[in-house]
């Protein structure tokens, strides 16, 4: 069962490989023409060759001078015959590389556009290093095995049928006796390559792991450091590394035996061709020169077949990649926006939740019945323990996870009526997890606003207190960032993400501990800012420093999914409950 489940894989696999194939027709058909015209003027030669050895032969045998001139014309002849298949040939192998890299180009612009499909659900499932594995490392190895299977392929089969077409007109007999080889070389070739699969799959799947353990350990270099943890790091490294030698190990034996085994069947052939031959010149019944010939096609047809069971191995790598690239591609997408979306070109704020459930896992609900009625304008502060569902709220508002049953309203009307990238553009949020990327703080802070000017950047920099430690830089705003924005510290890596969502302008606020990495001082800067920008806007504050939302109109007290209390602050600790609690612990001495 599992051995036919494989073999159907592979020959999806491989259809869907011929997809992207079928969409450079033009260039395939050129490199299959420049192939067989290559092929063709190659084969002639050896014929060509043995007109000249027969007539030297020949004259020999009279006693007569060597015609110079006839073997002057052969030599001539087989220039040309050689120059015009190497000029194919050239063709060829152009065209195949300008054929492979576009499907290689197609297939990563399809991986690009299948993440901005992908749900936040698939990421969080998956490793973030074997991914990257899969859009980098896999697709490269598609890319190059992929040409030289497609070249391979071409020049084996035309060579094939050309080479038996040439024999048979020199000798039937001898051909027999040279096609009998094949299906002993198919035999054992078919019988190598079964097992070696298994290991090429083995090799690309560990590859990922291997990319996913150092991705993180480098981006967690700090922790691992920390926690004295780099022995165990290291050690982990060797298992998987061990397994990815072991695998690569086996499969690259395997797939190398395949060409001594071939040449060891083709010389048995090749010597019962010899023999015979010499045996039908003796009786006259052949010319020396068909049978010089008839040897060279006898070598040169051996190779396409060697070619043959090297493509069966360089095909199963080319399938092992293609199929983790695939399983990406096939992933599960978002659920799609309806067909009529509203427009959403702004926003009152008012937003509504109407039994709302929701959990990661369908068997466990994380959101069990959540009623909210959010006025417009109005300031939420979501408080609660860790694991309490705080964030859960906050995706789902986004519509980075959409709930399991009840509606989330937006205006009153359901959000899943409008279009994701309407809803989220309406939104400015600032997250506990910073993120900037490799470029200037000014391009950082400009990032959610396409044409925001320099002007609108240094203002929403000063409105997020950060416009100060910017101008101290070397370069001030044009200061270049690192990709993990290290030569700045975390919490002016903060306040550039704050200066972000201001720039933004957006109808609603969400912040997810937005104070968290900032000093006292600093804090209360920002909380300053965050009041200014907040003012007018429907606003969602998660906190863990309860000193912060003090002044939020509603505050909402979540454990395990269920909303205990809310009210104002003062209504709350009035109530001396779990709220009073959680405040006063953090005040205690």
């Amino acid at each position: 069962m599992k051995k036919n489940k494989r073999q159907s894989s592979t020959k999806k696999t491989l259809l869907r490989l011929f997809d992207y194939i079928s969409s450079f027709k033009i260039l395939l058909f050129i490199a299959v023409i420049s192939t067989i015209l290559s092929t063709i003027f190659m084969l002639v030669a050896p014929k060509v060759m043995g007109l000249a050895t027969t007539s030297i032969h020949q004259s020999v045998i009279k006693g007569i001078s060597i015609d110079m001139s006839y073997i002057g014309y052969v030599c001539v002849v087989l220039l040309v015959l050689y120059g015009v298949s190497a000029l194919f040939e050239f063709v060829q192998g152009r065209v195949l590389v300008k054929l492979t890299q576009g499907i290689i180009y197609q297939m990563r612009r399809d991986v690009s556009e299948k993440v901005d499909k992908i749900p936040l659900s698939f990421f969080d499932k998956h490793q973030i290093g074997d991914l990257l594995s899969r859009m980098t490392n896999d697709i490269s190895n598609v890319a190059v095995t992929l040409r030289q299977a497609i070249n391979q392929l071409l020049s084996a089969i035309v060579q094939v049928v050309g080479i038996v077409i040439m024999m048979l007109l020199i000798s039937p007999s001898l051909t027999v006796v040279s096609l009998v080889v094949i299906p002993v070389s198919f035999l054992a070739v078919s019988q190598i390559t079964k097992k070696s699969q298994v290991y090429f799959r083995r090799q690309w799947s560990e590859l990922g792991d291997l990319n996913g353990h150092i991705e993180e350990m480098f981006s967690g270099d700090l922790v691992v450091k920390s926690f004295n943890y780099q022995d165990r790091s290291v050690e982990r490294f060797d298992v998987i590394n061990e397994k990815l030698y072991d695998s690569t190990r086996r499969a690259e034996f395997l797939s190398g035996m395949v060409m001594p085994v071939m040449n060891f069947v083709s010389n048995i052939g090749y010597v019962f061709v010899a023999a015979l031959g010499g045996m039908k010149v003796i009786t006259g019944t052949i010319d020396l020169g068909d049978v010089q010939a008839f040897i060279q096609y006898s070598k040169q047809f051996n190779r396409p077949i060697a070619q043959t069971a090297e493509i069966l191995n360089v095909i199963q790598s080319t399938v092992a990649a293609s199929e983790r690239v695939f399983e990406f591609l096939d992933a599960e997408e978002e659920v799609e926006d309806v067909k009529h979306a509203i427009p959403l070109n702004s926003s009152k704020g008012k937003i509504d939740f109407e039994n709302v459930k929701f959990g990661y896992d369908a068997d466990k609900l994380v959101i069990k019945d959540l009623s909210l009625d959010v006025p417009v304008g109005s300031t939420i502060a979501i408080v609660g323990p860790t694991g309490a569902g705080k964030t859960t709220l906050v995706n789902l508002l986004m519509r980075f996870y959409d709930v399991s049953s009840g509606e989330i309203k937006l205006d009153r009307e359901n959000i899943k009526n409008y279009k994701r990238s309407d809803l989220r553009q309406r939104y400015g949020m600032v997250l506990q997890d910073t993120w900037l990327f490799k470029g200037t703080i000014a391009e950082n802070i400009g990032y959610g606003k396409e044409d925001a000017t320099r002007e609108e950047i240094v203002m929403a920099a000063k409105a997020a207190y950060c416009d100060g430690f910017i101008r101290t830089l070397p370069d001030g705003y044009d200061t270049m960032l690192n990709e993990d924005a290290t030569n700045i510290s975390q919490g002016q890596k903060q306040l550039l993400t704050i200066a972000r969502a201001i720039l933004t302008n957006p109808d609603m606020m969400i912040l997810d501990e937005a104070t968290s990495s900032v000093d006292t001082r600093t804090e209360k800067l920002i909380q300053k800012a965050m009041d200014k920008v907040m003012q007018g806007r429907t606003s969602f504050v998660i906190a863990h420093r309860l000193s912060t939302i003090v002044n939020a109109d509603m505050v909402l007290v979540m454990v395990e999914g269920d909303i205990v209390e809310k009210g104002s602050h003062n209504e709350l600790m009035a109530l001396n409950g779990f709220y009073t609690q959680l405040y006063n612990s953090q005040f205690e001495e």
